[in-house]
């Protein structure tokens, strides 16, 4: 892709408004040449060294030349105003050397650049420079450059500053007045952080004019009652919205009592946010309407837009730097008493609370209102996502860690548009506040066709579940489930452990809940003699001290409250589960069993939640005397799922940040050149041939079995010769071009012993593969071992997906496999060796000694590595891999590439 080719994105700078970022076009001249004439003398001697005169014109020709190998110019536009120009130029690029942030590169190092940067007087300390320096990093990194240099006077505080704080790898050499600055251009965490703190700044910015409007202007409230338009006003109005609030309305002047004008440019007030609720085919130009109107957000929960009329939404949204909610959506609300915002249209009004939600299904957006209401969470901030074509669940998360309110993130999305980004930013807000989200869309049916074993085992289920295990998220099965275990995030204190202890005044719940706990992956374990007869002295004769313990139906308020407490109290125990059944005998006495709970705090030591079978509600929260809650579920199966959930973020959040490690004997340079021309000689990709193969295996250090290749008969047998171990066996693979499942094909000849089995092998492929066989793999027969199988997948949204788990020909029929996604930190590798079903296998269950675990990381390493570092990747599959306890090593390989170039996951830049 040339500089030419890149499309034109859109980003935020740190106030929160919107700047396209693009390649510099001929027709730019005049306008780059008027930025450097604007500039104040100062900032003229700062760039150039200089004031000269023809400085500006100068500059203005050399980012309009054609476009030249080496050579990479962007600049910032904001409303069709160049505001700001960054270029890079190699040692065969075109340089001018006339100072500020710029140097030379020298010889034929094509690797280091030098690099310019200039922004419009006016608009420095808003964050053009540094935004265009992370673009240009991206697209100097993409064509192989490895280092910037640049320099300028040391005067030139502003431009210092911008790399220092860029979060690269930065030097200075002070010459004189001049400083010459390289920056390492290699991506690591600090970079990302440092990105990705820059981005949650201005998303944050953005966002205000969303959900917290001064002023709000309804587009499309008219007088016939039912209308959404109408219902949106309604609500915005009766829900004492404490701003001002303005209806547009050509025919009216008044609608429920809110003022109304013909259009947005009539209004008293410039809205912050309009909220469109008119037909789709009015909405592009209403969007342009606002958009020139100076508005900064958009609401539209039209429905129905067709491809040119969304085209036209966005087109206006970021022509005028507008955010943009929807279309086809719910709306928006914050519940802060100061703003009382509530531009939906949902039955009722959300109930104030602690709970950040973002939807794109209205319908379950509804259904959260209502249950977080109903359980007295409420609600922070809410946004009905809907199409989503602008903002997203990652602006939400980033919004609800600065809002100083949210402390539970609901989320509902049905697609993903950058999930790494996604993720990085849900890692680090999931250890502030719990995230919650359901996992849609898990059916077969949205299952790929693929050829290999990889592709096939990589389900969007389990990409997904990847996603949000290394997230950290808490993923559930329903809104039901995610309701669930709100209330008890949100009621109790995370548990320890999984050590659930159950106590009932009624068998047989104690064996539901017993069940339940087991089935979601719970320890009952046994009370301790010590704890069993403090329980005995405490409860009534004939209770029965296990676990469950069963109190009997005897068991009064009092006695159930010190049997809690000091099950609570307990080392062993990590949280309990109380099942309760109304009886006569309560009833009789008077007691109420759930007071007994109730009565005291509602936290513990360890985490308290009740089943009640009669309870008519699937969850209700219990109010404790002290003003704390307590959880209860209709169902033991939902309390235990809820316990689960807690026990699993209680791990995750116990367990260091993973990191991910260096790698030794790494040749990145050599793999891609080795990509790059396969993909010349195969223009539409394809897998690779066993030679090609091996070649890219090397340079990352994969280890694979000794094998050659063989084009005739002889050469078969010169190659057995060779290869034979002390067994003197030999394995002969059949290859033509996109062979796979050789199994299957019967393309493999085992256990074949002197050269007379090796030439009947060879003959007996040229038989049944005349016209496709291009050759053999020979390799001496593997020594015994576990069969493994590692993969990679290139998924077009989330990215290289690493799978591992058993191997050999069942691979796909046992389907024993784990998944992350690259690149892998230490942690996620542990889980994916330790994940699957077979992981004991690995571990010397049965009697074997434990395989080469060290050496099982390294490929799954480097796996992630080469996937990391090669786009064009689409697929690789190792299998089998052998494991045993002296070695690692992969016996068949295969490798896909695809003419592919994929985006920087981590660049800022909107939808």
């Amino acid at each position: 892709m040339t500089d030419d080719d890149r499309p034109p994105v859109h980003a935020l700078l740190q106030d929160g408004t919107t700047v396209c970022i693009r390649s510099v076009r001929p027709g730019d001249h005049e306008q780059l040449q008027g930025l450097y004439e604007e500039m104040s003398p100062d900032n003229l001697r700062l760039r150039f060294f200089t004031a000269s005169h023809r400085s500006a014109e100068m500059a203005a020709d050399r980012a309009c030349a054609p476009t030249r190998p080496g050579y990479r110019a962007l600049l910032a536009e904001a409303h069709g105003q160049v505001i700001g120009l960054a270029e890079y130029a190699t040692s065969d690029g075109t340089s001018d050397g006339t100072g500020d942030a710029t140097g030379d590169a020298t010889g034929d190092d094509v690797s280091t650049a030098e690099i310019s940067i200039a922004v419009a007087d006016g608009l420095h300390h808003r964050g053009v420079g540094t935004l265009l320096v992370e673009h240009l990093v991206s697209a100097a990194r993409a064509e192989g450059v490895r280092t910037f240099t640049a320099d300028a006077l040391s005067e030139n505080h502003e431009v210092l500053r911008l790399f220092a704080d860029l979060g690269l790898r930065t030097a200075r050499h002070f010459e004189g007045p001049e400083v010459r600055c390289t920056i390492e251009l290699a991506e690591d965490d600090t970079y990302l952080t440092a990105v990705e703190t820059r981005g949650r700044g201005a998303g944050v910015a953005s966002l205000e004019p969303l959900l917290r409007p001064d002023t709000v202007a309804v587009i499309g409230a008219g007088r016939r009652p039912g209308s959404v338009g109408r219902a949106l006003l309604h609500h915005l109005h009766a829900g004492g919205f404490t701003r001002r609030l303005f209806a547009v309305n050509p025919g009216v002047t008044s609608i429920l009592g809110v003022p109304s004008f013909p259009s947005v440019s009539a209004l008293p007030r410039i809205p912050d946010l309009a909220v469109l609720a008119v037909p789709a085919g009015a909405v592009p130009g209403i969007a342009e309407e606002c958009g020139k109107a100076g508005v900064r957000a958009l609401l539209v929960v039209t429905a129905g837009l067709d491809a040119g009329e969304a085209e036209g939404l966005l087109g206006a949204c970021r022509t005028y730097g507008m955010r943009l909610v929807g279309p086809n959506c719910l709306g928006v609300s914050n519940t802060d008493p100061e703003l009382a915002l509530d531009a939906t249209f949902a039955a009722g009004h959300p109930r104030p609370g602690t709970a950040g939600v973002a939807v794109q299904s209205g319908g379950v957006g509804i259904a959260l209102l209502d249950g977080l209401s109903r359980l007295g969470i409420g609600v922070s901030s809410f946004v009905s996502l809907g199409d989503k074509y602008d903002v997203s669940g990652n602006d939400m998360l980033q919004w609800w860690e600065s809002d100083g309110r949210t402390d539970l993130a609901l989320l509902h999305l049905e697609s993903f548009g950058n999930p790494r980004a996604f993720s990085r930013t849900a890692r680090r807000v999931t250890r502030r506040m719990p995230v919650l989200t359901v996992d849609a869309g898990r059916t077969d049916a949205g299952r790929r066709a693929a050829a290999s074993h990889t592709a096939a085992a990589a389900t969007p289920t389990m990409t997904r579940q990847a996603l949000f295990t290394q997230a950290g998220i808490t993923a559930t099965r329903s809104v039901g489930e995610l309701m669930e275990t709100a209330a008890l995030l949100h009621a109790q204190p995370l548990p320890a452990g999984g050590r659930v202890a159950i106590v009932t005044n009624a068998g047989g719940a104690g064996v539901l809940c017993a069940d339940a706990c087991a089935e979601a992956g719970l320890v009952l374990p046994a009370p301790t003699a010590e704890l069993t007869d403090d329980l005995l002295g405490v409860l009534p004769e004939g209770a029965a001290v296990g676990n469950p313990v069963d109190a009997t139906a005897a068991v009064d308020e009092d006695r159930l409250r010190e049997c809690v407490d000091r099950i609570t109290r307990h080392p062993g125990i990590d949280a309990v589960l109380v099942a309760l059944v109304p009886t006569a005998v309560a009833a009789a006495t008077g007691d109420d069993l759930v007071r007994a709970l109730t009565g005291g705090p509602a936290r513990r030591e360890c985490p308290v939640a009740v089943v009640r079978l009669e309870q008519a509600l699937p969850v209700e929260l219990l109010p404790a005397v002290d003003g704390g809650t307590i959880p209860s579920y209709a169902e033991p199966g939902a309390a235990a799922r809820a316990l689960a959930h807690a026990v699993h973020r209680a791990a995750w959040l116990s367990r260091p940040a993973g990191t991910i490690p260096d790698l030794a004997d790494i040749d990145t340079g050599r793999a891609r050149t080795v990509a790059e021309n396969f993909l010349a000689a195969h223009p539409d990709g394809g897998w690779l041939d066993p030679r090609t193969c091996a070649e890219l295996l090397a340079c990352y250090g994969i280890p694979q079995l000794d094998w050659a290749w063989a084009e005739t008969e002889d050469d078969a047998v010169i190659a057995a010769e060779r290869l034979r171990g002390p067994d003197g066996r030999v394995v002969i693979k059949a290859h033509w071009p996109g062979v796979l499942h050789k199994s299957e094909q019967h393309a493999v000849h085992l256990d074949l012993q002197g050269d007379a089995q090796v030439r009947a092998a060879f003959r007996d492929f040229e038989t049944r593969f005349a016209g496709l066989l291009t050759g053999v793999v020979v390799q001496p027969l593997a020594a015994r071992g576990t069969e493994l199988f590692a993969g990679v997948v290139q998924d077009e949204v989330f990215g290289p997906l690493v799978l591992f788990g058993l191997g050999g020909t069942a691979t796909e029929v046992l389907a024993d496999h784990a998944a992350r996604l690259a690149p892998l930190t230490d942690h996620d590798v542990h889980d994916l060796i330790t994940s699957p079903r077979c992981a004991p296998l690995l571990f010397g269950a049965h009697g074997g000694g434990p395989v080469d675990l060290e050496g099982l990381e390294q490929v799954l390493l480097r796996l992630s590595r080469m996937a990391s570092d090669l786009p064009q990747l689409a697929e690789a599959d190792f299998n089998p891999v052998l494991a045993t306890p002296g070695a690692v090593v992969v016996l068949d390989a295969r490798v896909r590439l695809l003419p592919r170039r994929v985006q920087d996951p981590y660049l800022r830049r909107l939808r």
